[in-house]
């Protein structure tokens, strides 16, 4: 390592791996990331602190993350999932693609019934599959029943542990420091559960 740097490390989190952050002086203006095993090494100029260096770490994470070769897997992956989840709970409903995204901080998927399609936030990757799959399932519901009605609660309450999917994300958000919008799976399954 260069003369002049520090390096301090980041724990890793729910929605990312164990964070190495080399300040360099040396760097001026560019910072870069890359994976070293399990961990991420982020390379940032030294002048960068408080919030300016947590933003411009968390900017280079998130892009490595995002770039990271298992999302075409991953998007095949879901899709299967999805459509096993459509045959076992809404008579086989098709969506014409499932999809993991890293663009998604307010919520954590959606659905557009008009194109079929289904988007589901990268952050999710770290939850239990049972999870996933009620975060599916609620998405699936939607190419049936676009709106929150009783009729779409009714096709989304099929998957067993939707309640109980709407009380872990509430708290995964809480650990993520997250604020979710009102119309995400947990609040639409946590205002079923109240009414």
């Amino acid at each position: 390592m260069a003369s002049g740097a520090s390096v301090s490390v980041e724990p890793p989190r729910f929605d990312r791996p164990e964070v190495e952050v080399r300040a360099s002086t040396q760097r001026k203006k560019t910072g870069a990331a890359h994976w070293s095993g399990s961990r991420i090494v982020v390379q940032i100029p030294a002048r960068l602190k408080g919030r300016e260096r947590a933003r411009f770490v968390d900017e280079l994470v998130e892009r490595l993350l995002s770039q990271r070769p298992q999302n075409a897997a991953g998007d095949v992956s879901l899709e299967e999932r999805a459509r096993t989840l459509a045959e076992l709970y809404l008579a086989g409903v098709r969506a014409v693609s499932v999809r993991w995204v890293s663009n998604q901080h307010r919520r954590w998927a959606s659905c557009s019934p008009a194109t079929r399609e289904i988007r589901v936030s990268s952050r999710l990757r770290q939850c239990p599959e049972w999870v996933i799959d009620a975060v599916l399932v609620h998405e699936l519901a939607h190419l049936i029943e676009a709106d929150h009605s009783p009729a779409f609660h009714e096709l989304a309450n099929r998957h067993p542990r939707q309640a109980e999917c709407a009380l872990f994300l509430d708290g995964y958000a809480l650990g993520l420091g997250l604020r979710i919008e009102g119309n995400d799976v947990s609040a639409d399954v946590a205002r079923d559960v109240v009414s």
